[in-house]
């Protein structure tokens, strides 16, 4: 294969928001793709100053600086495009003996950098080198075989941008559906209602909700205080799902007498730095001091009502610590916060809706994960 690098001397103050002739950086790069809509223009002149950058569908693209050896396959391209100095274009010497998208899919996989860093001469690798990368060899199977390998690679690739696509649009719903069945505004009811809902929502105080708990952190020099087989010990890094049942380190028996230990279906909302990183205890837990728990009265609310409407909350301090006037939110400050409730059946209703939401969204990203290790798995397996 030939690789050709794009325009070494095209200065930013070259860049246009607008225009006919596409200019592709590495930063445009977005899972094996390009993405076009942050991509930058240049002026004819410069496009039509080398044919070997012109880029088109079909072309393979690597990234020689910044996050070495990204790798995007064109297509959809619909318009002409060239490239930036930090991106070589990857041409096909012989296109009868290799197939465009099984090379696209062998330069994705692990041996390229593999190769560059055995033959680096020490030090950080900064830079993609041009002959190391023509000479890199590749092992080609028959056309045909070539063929069936890029097209099962494809098959992958389309399914894991299906699965993502869709958990995008269930986001976007869950962000769309926040604004819409919850109050706005002063207002006391939402824009969207379930059928036969009708009262005002009523504004209550956190605090009166149930109790608040602000976490703390048992001394990590007494390693008594933790074991693998503790209750979970929560902090900001270990909150990723909407429901946590595990953390990275637990409290034992001896930790839990220190410690601040809460129910089932507490919500936990981080209130130092990190705010917005939201969840429920799915069993008996604790937590640092980064966060504040609510135990509601489950007779009057529901918890995943409120573990939903808890990025609201969210938001508030995020806007408060925007303007400097609540950059750490203490318990009392928490208890204080105000938040908009229906009655208890509409409140089921709507933490049922958003339950089912979120479900949908974790089945999809959990689809697109099992994929891609899939993928990572197979390129490393199904190349020799």
């Amino acid at each position: 294969m030939h690789a050709r690098i794009g325009w070494q001397n095209l200065r930013t103050s070259e860049f246009l928001d607008v225009g006919d002739y596409m200019l592709i950086t590495g930063t445009d790069f977005e899972d094996g793709k390009v993405n076009y809509s942050t991509c930058h223009y240049v002026e004819k002149e410069r496009y039509d100053q080398d044919k070997n950058i012109q880029i088109k569908n079909g072309s393979i693209l690597i990234t020689k600086d910044g996050t070495l050896g990204k790798v995007a396959y064109v297509e959809g391209l619909s318009m002409p495009a060239t490239l930036n100095a930090g991106v070589f274009n990857v041409e096909i010497k012989n296109k009868n003996e290799t197939d465009g998208r099984y090379l696209f899919q062998f330069l994705k996989a692990p041996f390229l950098m593999d190769y560059v860093a055995q033959k680096a001469t020490g030090g950080t690798i900064k830079h993609l080198n041009q002959n190391i990368l023509v000479d890199f060899p590749i092992s080609s199977p028959s056309k045909e075989e070539q063929t069936k390998i890029g097209e099962y690679f494809s098959s992958i690739d389309h399914l894991i941008t299906l699965h993502q696509r869709k958990c995008d649009q269930m986001n976007e719903l869950k962000k769309y559906m926040l604004t819409k069945m919850f109050p706005q505004n002063g207002s006391k009811v939402p824009e969207i209602r379930f059928d036969g809902y009708t009262d005002d929502w009523e504004q209550r105080k956190l605090g009166e909700l149930g109790t608040i708990t602000t976490g703390n952190t048992p001394s990590t020099s007494i390693p008594d205080y933790y074991s693998d087989d503790g209750i979970v010990w929560v902090t900001p890094t270990d909150i990723c799902e909407n429901i946590t049942f595990e953390s990275a380190r637990k409290l034992s028996d001896l930790g839990q007498q220190v410690g601040r230990v809460v129910p089932k279906n507490t919500i936990l909302v981080t209130c130092i730095a990190s705010i917005g990183k939201n969840t429920m205890l799915g069993n008996t837990g604790s937590f640092n001091q980064q966060i504040n728990g609510l135990t509601p009265n489950e007779n009057k609310y529901d918890p995943y009502f409120l573990l939903t409407e808890s990025a609201l909350w969210s938001a508030k301090m995020k806007g408060s610590a925007a303007a400097g006037t609540m950059q750490i939110v203490n318990r009392t400050e928490f208890s204080e916060l105000k938040t908009w409730l229906p009655s208890l059946i509409e409140q089921q209703a709507i933490g049922a809706f958003f339950k089912q939401l979120d479900h949908l969204i974790t089945l999809h990203q959990s689809k697109c994960e099992n994929l891609k290790n899939l993928k990572k798995y197979m390129l490393r397996n199904m190349f020799v």
